[in-house]
């Protein structure tokens, strides 16, 4: 199992790193175009290796993408993160250029790839590699969803002073402060519905509090976060690398499903060694049906931005 991750930057790194510990990959590259970047993470990380016992080969290259070649599955982070006070939509002119450089080297090298974008605007650049490359769209895989339900999750274990593994929820919807939809509908506490321990005043606080998850922290770190973001491209690299047939909700190109087309937005998935093997169709209150909607209709705006 070879894993490639483009872009050795904060999550790049995360993700290497984390993909490395869990020990199920033979090798992940590293690839940067800042001499000697990438490189120098890899020999960081493999002086991990004996502390951390594990026994993934790391390697880093500068702008070589045939060392590359043959990977099984490739992650693209890519691109500008974001400053306080940025959109995710605002980096749409930079990163849509790399991503789509980036996307067709990686092909080009390893034709029968599954690719894995976390650049922002994620979803607008899961929509641009399916319009761009010839790859089949359960090869194209946006990571917003595990990331954002991971946020959600830890809001609501707060909320309800309980232990996070108590806590079930997820995060559909595009990955923007406007466009996800956490359903506390389906959010559980052991099976329980988060509604019965707390107000719907205090749920409807988390639900906020989830949607700005990721400006939230940008504000305090001055840049993106890097730790979860790292861990949550680690569980999708994990589930396909191992079949795992693990649901979780990732950006993918719908062609009727909720009702929506043409377009790439989170949605529950099952992934396994195929990539994305099957669309989770999970009933909707009429409050998420219609944000779920709305949604949709902020990720095709930022679509018509492209230039395809």
């Amino acid at each position: 199992m070879k894993v490639t991750v483009v872009g050795a930057g904060a999550v790049g790194a995360s993700c290497a790193e984390y993909i490395a510990i869990k020990n199920f990959a033979s090798e992940v590259v590293i690839l940067d175009i800042k001499e000697g970047y990438a490189e120098g993470k890899a020999m960081d990380l493999m002086q991990c290796a004996s502390l951390n016992g594990f026994d993934t080969k790391i390697t880093g290259s500068t702008s070589d993408y045939s060392k590359t070649a043959n990977s099984d599955i490739c992650v693209i982070t890519s691109g500008i993160p974001r400053k306080p006070g940025m959109t995710r939509e605002e980096l749409i002119g930079i990163n849509a250029g790399i991503v789509k450089s980036v996307s067709a080297s990686l092909v080009e090298h390893s034709p029968n790839t599954i690719l894995i974008v976390v650049s922002n605007p994620m979803d607008t650049m899961t929509y641009l590699v399916h319009k761009t490359t010839d790859l089949p769209k359960h090869r194209i895989i946006g990571m917003g969803g595990a990331l954002d339900s991971a946020r959600f999750k830890y809001r609501l274990a707060e909320a309800l002073e309980a232990p996070i593994s108590d806590i079930d929820g997820m995060v559909i919807g595009g990955h923007s402060d406007k466009g996800m939809v956490p359903l506390t509908s389906h959010a559980t506490r052991n099976s329980i519905n988060v509604s019965e321990f707390i107000s719907e005043e205090r749920l409807n606080q988390v639900k906020e509090d989830t949607k700005v998850g990721g400006a939230t922290l940008t504000k305090l770190l001055g840049t993106s976060a890097w730790y979860a973001p790292g861990a949550a491209v680690s569980g999708l690299v994990q589930a396909i690398a191992c079949d795992q047939k693990k649901m979780f909700p990732c950006s993918t190109f719908l062609e009727g499903e909720y009702g929506l087309s043409n377009l790439c937005i989170g949605v529950p998935v099952i992934l396994g060694r195929n990539g994305i093997e099957k669309i989770v169709d999970v009933p909707l209150s009429a409050a998420e049906k219609a944000h779920m909607a709305e949604s949709a209709e902020g990720v095709k705006k930022t679509n018509g931005l492209l230039e395809l």
